[in-house]
């Protein structure tokens, strides 16, 4: 690999990758991604190989990162012909290869269905998962190998790199960013350009560069996609970053347990240090940036960025107060004004300054300009990555593009911005999303993560279950959240024990109120939102846990009366042999639950086969031929 030493090199060698790779050759990218690995993908990968060899087909596989229909994996997509494959199974390859590559078929068992009934659809672009997509950090993801640079040069891989050094300065590039209004994608939304600034005009000559890559909320993995499966966007929008601020190191954060990330990252750094695109004198510009990768050891505090430059510098990953800021001197790593950004936000600096601002402002709104990765999980029938423009509402994310609720239940809320975020319910589901609209909800953008949830679904029981994460992972440097944390989850454990007082909603939002304002850092400030959001959308459901020590969601154990349905009881008696404190008792012709015996575990409900044993709110309500069978067992002992 020979290095590059000029912008005008860098474009001839792109011309001449692209003159290498014919348009109409046959080329099957297939998802390596985390998700699809795990189904077996690197198995598929090597069967189709395989299988060409031996039918003497000249086909190219390409090994992707993630293509987003997680749910779907493997997945696959077949060149020239465009056709789109879901769970695709290593014995399939030798049929899949017949029709698609000898008959110029598409195999019909490995096309999307969005169900049983419903046509197969062939095109990527025709399923509604990615129909209302716009793809712009993820632009590469399921194009290019990433462990490949020729591959991301060939597709406009470095030209806002080799735009930026051959024909702006770096005042233009800060513009160029500021202009197009690009809010951090990592937590608060801050513009991005404004962050620059503030750094470039702090005083010193060393400035510093910053990637988080530390992602740790739960079911998030929009920055972890970009680092497997494009690591070159980022290492571009960092050193665009680096020309317009004038850094010259920067450093990618990520934890530990990404070892693929981190793999493709070190990578991708040397296969660009070898053809100049980092260093010294890159590109024959006489500007230098060296990048260097740094693991961390899994910590959620570390993504507060005070911490992780803490954690960088070697130290114990504590939030620090500010001011000053990571920009300012002293407050950056080892006390260099330091920018830190995002991976998602880097990724999507380089389209911003090859095609402009007035490009990306016209995609989203006016307060939110481009798009945003979310992780889409949850009670939906398709999971996975979906990158989105801003100002699309919520229904359509959820309906239109995750497919609906799974079982077709009816959707009770989503919950945006992980453990930090809040509950969205039903009446905002026409709400368009961006950083603005979702703050006025109670809740926020966060990194991405959005979890849907049906009526299946406690509340009460996810914001604890929410909480009981942020206070595992408060790093008990500052009191208020330390203890608060800790309170809260007690009062919440209690509730949904069914120990719950009346008192303890105020106490709840008292306390919750208090951390929020008094906690150092922003991940101590967050935690009380999953509380203050169900408190505000469903108190109700609070109050039935505190008063009538009912869970409507048949979630929380120790609430509710169980009752056993006669007519629906098949009389299979797993549930008198799941009972542990002798609490299911048998008549001549049939089974009933004695109240006083009920310690309301839910082995009697887990295990029933026919759905006969229920949770009701009192006695009350109990079947009458329930209540019948009790009296005719009264009756039998008496006698």
């Amino acid at each position: 690999m020979k290095k590059l030493t000029s912008p005008q090199a860098l474009a001839r060698y792109r011309e001449s990758l692209r003159a290498a790779s014919g348009p109409g050759s046959l080329r099957v990218r297939a998802c390596t991604g985390t998700a699809c690995s795990a189904g077996k993908s690197h198995q598929v990968v090597a069967a189709m190989e395989e299988e060409a060899k031996k039918r003497g087909i000249e086909l190219e596989v390409v090994k992707t990162g993630c293509q987003g229909l997680c749910q779907k994996g493997p997945v696959m997509n077949l060149e020239p012909s465009g056709i789109f494959y879901q769970r695709v199974r290593p014995e399939q390859v030798p049929d899949l290869v017949t029709y698609t590559f000898q008959r110029g078929a598409p195999y019909r068992q490995s096309l999307f269905r969005q169900d049983i009934l419903s046509e197969p659809v062939t095109a990527m672009q025709d399923i509604p998962f990615y129909k209302k997509q716009v793809r712009i950090a993820l632009r590469n993801n399921g194009h290019i190998d990433p462990r490949d640079i020729t591959q991301y040069i060939a597709g406009d891989g470095y030209a806002a790199l080799e735009h930026a050094l051959s024909s702006m300065t770096p005042d233009g590039v800060m513009e160029e960013v500021d202009r197009a209004h690009v809010r951090g994608r990592g937590g608060a939304g801050f513009p991005a350009g404004r962050k620059w600034k503030h750094t470039r005009n702090a005083p010193g000559d060393i400035k510093l560069v910053i990637a988080n890559g530390d992602e740790g909320d739960p079911g998030a993995f929009m920055d972890r996609a970009i680092m497997e499966g494009d690591p070159h966007s980022l290492i571009e929008g960092m050193l665009l970053c680096a020309y317009a601020i004038g850094a010259r190191y920067g450093f990618v954060y990520v934890r530990h347990e990404y070892p693929l990330a981190v793999e493709n990252l070190r990578t991708a750094i040397g296969q660009a240090e070898k053809l100049g695109l980092l260093g010294n004198n890159i590109l024959g510009t006489g500007f230098s940036f060296a990048l260097d990768v740094r693991e961390g050891a899994g910590a959620f505090v570390c993504g507060e960025s005070t911490a992780l430059v803490a954690s960088i510098e070697g130290e114990r990953g504590f939030p620090r107060p500010r001011p000053p800021r990571l920009s300012e001197p002293v407050g950056g790593l080892w006390g260099f004004p330091s920018n830190l950004n995002n991976i998602e936000t880097y990724a999507c600096i380089p389209p911003v300054v090859l095609r402009g601002a007035e490009w990306f402002r016209s995609i989203g709104t006016e307060s939110s300009p481009g798009t945003k990765v979310f992780a889409l999980t949850g009670k939906v029938k398709n999971t996975g990555l979906v990158e989105v423009p801003m100002g699309i509402t919520l229904r359509e994310v959820i309906y239109d593009i995750g497919g609906g609720i799974l079982g077709d239940r009816k959707f009770k809320a989503v919950q945006t911005g992980g453990p930090s975020g809040g509950c969205i319910p039903e009446k905002y589901l026409d709400m368009p999303v961006d950083f603005d609209s979702l703050w006025k909800a109670g809740s926020m953008m966060g990194s991405g993560g959005m979890v849907v949830m049906d009526e299946t679904t406690c509340m009460v029981d996810v914001a604890k279950y929410f909480l009981s994460f942020t206070q595992s992972e408060s790093c008990g440097k500052c009191p208020p959240c330390r203890l608060g944390t800790y309170h809260m989850l007690r009062i919440l454990e209690r509730i949904t024990g069914g120990q719950g007082r009346q008192e303890d909603l105020d106490e709840l939002e008292r306390i919750a109120r208090q951390v929020q304002k008094t906690a150092l850092c922003g991940l101590g400030q967050g935690a009380p939102m999953p509380i203050l959001s169900t408190l505000t959308y469903f108190r109700q459901e609070y109050e039935e846990h505190v008063n009538e020590k009912y869970c409507r969601a048949r979630v929380c154990k120790g609430l509710g009366t169980f009752v056993i349905n006669r007519k629906e009881c098949i009389l299979c008696g797993l549930c008198a042999e799941a009972c542990a404190f002798d609490a299911v008792k048998e008549t001549r012709d049939a089974y009933f639950i004695d109240q006083d015996y009920c310690t309301r575990c839910k082995a009697c409900y887990t295990v029933c086969p026919s759905g006969a044993v229920r949770i009701v709110r009192s006695a009350e309500e109990a079947d009458a031929p329930a209540r019948r069978a009790e009296g005719d067992f009264q009756r039998v002992e008496d006698r």
